[in-house]
């Protein structure tokens, strides 16, 4: 498996939810803990920790604090720990219907209760003892088979999904996690739904729901019959198995989506990788990641060449010219396409040529999160929120440079005084900006609106700057 940088896990953030419905909050004033707030944010947002002396105990981290929840003998909770001591040990006991019992591990009590009255001393599991988990990281993804190490894919000949990829390239590699009626269900690409026959259905019936169970670090999917999706015969196609228990066939890695690109130069052409790594504009479509994977290299003034390792020559800026970019190299000169199609970084100054139309190819369904929670579309309303803990999945299209975001009712997006939100079914393009770890911005200098997109917000830093550019060599995609 390629160590490039391009196949990043993802840490599992979450938050967990009482039979209240209530999230289980750290708060910063006493380091205490309660289970009031209605919806996930930061507050209450955990991470799963194994414990240091690898037993079967693990560690709950406040993704808000830095600092471990802990209950004493008394029962007394609190997340003040700044290092995990032997009060920090939990046991995870997943439960028939997929929820979760933290059991104190020094203690043998249970952990639950409501709003602020939570403690760690009951003696019997009760429902105000279970929680279920709801993921925080951006679900949008890959899914990578332990077992076999490929990735999960649509297979639309075969009206699949299957665990045949060598590597995540493409849309059909996408996976969006859609969380409702505390289950999780897997899309695809095309917007249909896996069910666990392995069929791909338009709804998601209780088939396609399954419950979430963590197993040293690793995903496993249950469905309604109690058993766990895994890729099964030589296919890999992806379905339920026989097994009521979690295997490593049974286990999979979450992955992070980079944005994946293709760049048409002026004479209409894609910007590809030739026999010999030549770089160049021509008729074969090739796709980039920005900011991962092998990259070009600057050789004199001969043009950009594949490279098989990061270097200051493989470092490219983009700035962006209204629809269009241009690349600016090493030399600090921007990349040129000559007349024979081939690219060389030779100009000072930006013109035709030099310009680059940068489309996104792995997104035609998104989800966006800024800096306050997911953006959904307000209940009874046309607005648009940008700080809730569900999200909407959006259709986005491509036209010129610019792009179109449409609602489930293909209403576009527009903006009012003040506002965004969706007016009719008229068409909206607007210019995207790309940032660095996968986030985006609007172009026109009117809009309030700044999500984050394909990355999670709370573990990225605010600023954003030009990002730098890196591309695959020959052999990095189909």
């Amino acid at each position: 498996m390629p160590t490039n940088g391009l196949h990043q896990v993802l840490k599992i953030q979450f938050g967990l939810v009482n039979d209240t419905d209530r999230y289980l909050t750290a708060e910063s004033f006493g380091f205490k803990v309660n289970a009031s707030a209605p919806s996930l944010k930061r507050k209450q947002t955990w991470v799963l920790e194994p414990d240091p002396g690898q037993g079967s105990a693990v560690l709950l981290r406040s993704s808000h604090l830095g600092r471990y929840l802990s209950a004493e003998e008394d029962g007394r909770v609190a997340c003040e720990a700044e290092q995990p001591g032997r009060d920090c040990r939990f046991l995870v006991l997943p439960q028939p219907d997929g929820r979760w019992v933290l059991q104190s591990e020094p203690h043998g009590r249970f952990f639950g209760g409501t709003e602020d009255q939570l403690s760690c001393f009951a003696t019997a599991i009760s429902p105000a003892e279970l929680w279920t988990v709801h993921l925080a990281i951006h679900p949008q993804a890959h899914l990578l088979s332990v077992s076999r190490r490929r990735y999960v894919h649509l297979c639309p000949q075969e009206d699949e999904m299957a665990a045949d990829g060598d590597k995540p390239w493409g849309v059909d590699a996408l996976l969006t996690l859609i969380f409702r009626s505390r289950q999780y269900c897997l899309k695809s690409c095309d917007s249909r739904y896996l069910r666990s026959d392995g069929r791909l259905v338009w709804e998601p019936e209780p088939r396609a729901c399954y419950t979430l169970e963590f197993k040293a670090g690793k995903l496993a999917f249950k469905d309604c019959d109690g058993r766990y999706l895994a890729p099964v015969g030589p296919a890999g196609t992806l379905k339920a198995g026989r097994n009521t228990r979690p295997s490593k066939d049974e286990l999979f890695d979450l992955e992070e989506s980079h944005p994946q690109v293709v760049l048409v130069a002026a004479n209409q052409r894609y910007v590809s990788v030739r026999q010999g790594k030549e770089v160049a504009s021509c008729l074969c479509v090739r796709m980039f990641v920005l900011g991962w994977g092998s990259m070009w290299d600057m050789c004199g003034h001969s043009g950009p060449f594949a490279a098989p390792s990061s270097s200051a020559n493989t470092m490219f800026e983009m700035e962006w010219r209204g629809r269009r970019v241009a690349l600016k190299a090493s030399n600090g000169r921007y990349v040129c396409m000559k007349k024979n199609g081939q690219l060389a970084a030779i100009s000072d100054f930006v013109g035709k040529d030099e310009e680059f139309t940068l489309k996104l190819i792995n997104r035609p369904i998104l989800v966006l999160r800024g800096l306050d929670g997911f953006v959904c579309q307000r209940r009874g309303s046309n607005q648009l929120d940008t700080n809730r803990s569900v999200y909407d999945v959006f259709h986005l299209s491509f036209s010129d440079g610019a792009y179109q975001i449409r609602g489930a009712r293909r209403a576009g997006w527009a903006r009012g005084s003040g506002s965004q939100g969706w007016e009719g079914v008229r068409k909206h393009s607007r210019g995207w900006k790309f940032h660095r770890q996968g986030r985006l911005s609007q172009q026109r200098s009117t809009s309030r609106l700044r999500p984050a997109l394909f990355a999670d917000s709370a573990c990225s830093g605010r600023h954003e700057h030009p990002p730098r550019m890196k591309t695959p060599a020959p052999g990095g995609g189909p």
